[in-house]
């Protein structure tokens, strides 16, 4: 089977299961602040190129950074309390579902880095040199680095190059059985940490 038709079958399938779960938190979102339930963010994909990725809305309407380059500290006040729970969970990730039936993303790769990605204070291609080479495969929903504990902020330069690596490793490496065990990695990382 193909990276491609497994990816399409899950996320079809991921997205019928998943149906009440986005309504329900759509409707949560709009009921707790003004604004839409989803958004779309403007970030690197494949080569390099700009995609639109899908998620759902976590922060105020006026605050958004529609961007992305601007990121979230500890108690930053942009975003909602149910936005924080969104976040934590990483159910505000689930409308990239949609990314991968459209084929610009997949399950599974390097996270989509927003154009212009800040690492340790300084543009990511400044501090890892071979930055670009992530972008060789489609990016993924999760990957080889967020199911070791490298997401979130960038500001830690030696997690940055980290993350960087471990990407590059998973590009590397890749098959299908590797794409299992970290969708795997992943549910149970979240579940065992809640984040």
């Amino acid at each position: 089977m193909s990276k491609r038709l497994f990816d399409l079958i899950v996320a079809l399938l991921g997205l019928v299961v998943l149906a009440p779960i986005f309504l329900g938190v759509a409707l949560a979102i709009r009921a707790t602040s003004r604004g839409p339930a989803v958004f779309k963010q403007r970030r690197l994909g494949l080569g390099g190129k700009p995609i639109d990725v899908y998620k759902f809305r976590t922060m105020y309407a006026r605050a958004c950074d529609a961007t992305g380059v601007m990121q979230t500290v500890a108690d930053d006040d942009r975003i909602t309390p149910l936005g924080a729970f969104l976040r934590k969970t990483s159910v505000d990730e689930l409308p990239q579902l949609l990314n991968v039936v459209l084929g610009n993303m997949s399950l599974v790769g390097p996270r989509p880095h927003p154009i212009g990605m800040r690492a340790g204070g300084v543009p990511y291609e400044t501090l890892v040199p071979y930055y670009e080479l992530r972008h060789a495969m489609l990016p993924g929903i999760t990957g080889w680095a967020q199911c070791h504990g490298l997401r979130g902020p960038t500001g830690n330069a030696g997690e940055a190059r980290a993350r960087i690596d471990h990407d590059i490793a998973y590009i590397q490496n890749f098959s299908l059985w590797l794409d299992l065990v970290i969708l795997y990695k992943t549910v149970r990382y979240q579940i065992v940490t809640g984040n």
